[in-house]
């Protein structure tokens, strides 16, 4: 028997993916809204109360009317949005969290996808705070790069119009350092203060690193970049998503430059640790699109469904 999975919002960046993702997969039925009728909200509660697995593919709010249209119980929100992220009622969608993440994103039909940069920064920081060698009050910094589909079709568009080079520099943004991400960067790291976050935006399609710098002068007293491998390789063992290199591995460096692509068309993050006995980095990557979006989508789904999660998504 076939899942009956609906996308609301199946014309942006991320409702696309998951078209990509699931039209050739036997066990799913992908119903599907008349171009015409993409606004009517008779036509998408329907829709939305039809369906196993409903992909909310919108805008904060937005995704808070689509929420209220469901009155089937059995049917599961995957919400792309930051609308639910750090709401209590709703699981949050990052199956690699901590131990037991799997069986409540099973059970629960609410799921919170968790956001591209929140994704790379938490899968990085967590498991140092969880081992007692990032101590919970340190002034976290992380900055981002990521590709210019982060920023949804209009985004695209300007930089596909960009015949003049205007944009081919990289730019950050949220410079008022309150990006939406930083609420569920905070909660599921156990940070006690929100981390100084600055995301840019660079002049291809996709790929995105978040990385982090600590003093180790100011973690637990005797820790080393061994200290940090171990804890993030011990935390993602057995994890098919997740690949910690080993210390300075120059996998991720091309002629000593980091590739921040290297994880693309791929539901893989990579965890890289770069810097010297005072100084470390940790640096995770991966496809905006893909692990940070869309991809984490369908394995939330999978999760949720009971089926292998590794079902229509690659490693690489």
């Amino acid at each position: 028997m076939a899942f009956k999975v609906y996308v609301d919002g199946q014309e942006g960046t991320t409702g696309l993916r998951l078209f990509e993702y699931l039209e050739g997969r036997a066990d799913i039925e992908l119903l599907r809204i008349d171009s015409a009728l993409r606004k009517d909200p008779d036509e998408r509660a329907r829709l939305l109360n039809a369906a196993d697995v409903a992909f909310l593919c919108l805008p904060d709010a937005a995704s808070r009317e689509a929420a209220a249209m469901v009155d089937n119980p059995d049917t599961c929100l995957i919400d792309a949005s930051t609308a639910f992220r750090v709401a209590d009622d709703w699981v949050y969608g990052l199956p690699e969290l901590e131990a037991g993440q799997r069986e409540r994103i099973r059970a629960s039909k609410r799921i919170a996808n968790v956001g591209c940069h929140a994704s790379a920064f938490i899968l990085a920081v967590r498991p140092l705070v969880d081992a007692g060698l990032l101590p919970a009050d340190y002034p976290v910094s992380a900055t981002s790069l990521t590709g210019y589909s982060g920023g949804g079709k209009s985004m695209i568009a300007d930089y596909q119009a960009d015949t003049e080079g205007r944009l081919q520099a990289p730019r950050a943004y949220a410079l008022g350092l309150e990006h939406k991400h930083l609420p569920e960067m905070q909660r599921y790291t156990g940070l006690t203060r929100a981390p100084i976050f600055v995301p840019t935006v660079g002049p291809f399609l996709k790929g995105l690193a978040v990385t982090v710098p600590l003093q180790m002068s100011h973690l637990k007293p005797g820790t080393d970049v061994g200290a940090l491998y171990e804890a993030l390789r011990q935390r993602y063992a057995g994890e098919p998503f997740i690949r910690v290199h080993a210390p300075d591995d120059p996998a991720g460096l091309d002629g000593g430059f980091f590739d921040v692509q290297g994880s693309n068309d791929t539901n893989r993050v990579d965890l890289f640790l770069f810097g010297n006995g005072e100084r470390q980095c940790v640096i995770a990557r991966l496809d905006n699109l893909g692990k940070g979006a869309a991809g984490a989508a369908v394995q939330n789904m999978n999760v949720h469904l009971g089926i292998d999660e590794t079902t229509g998504l690659t490693a690489g």
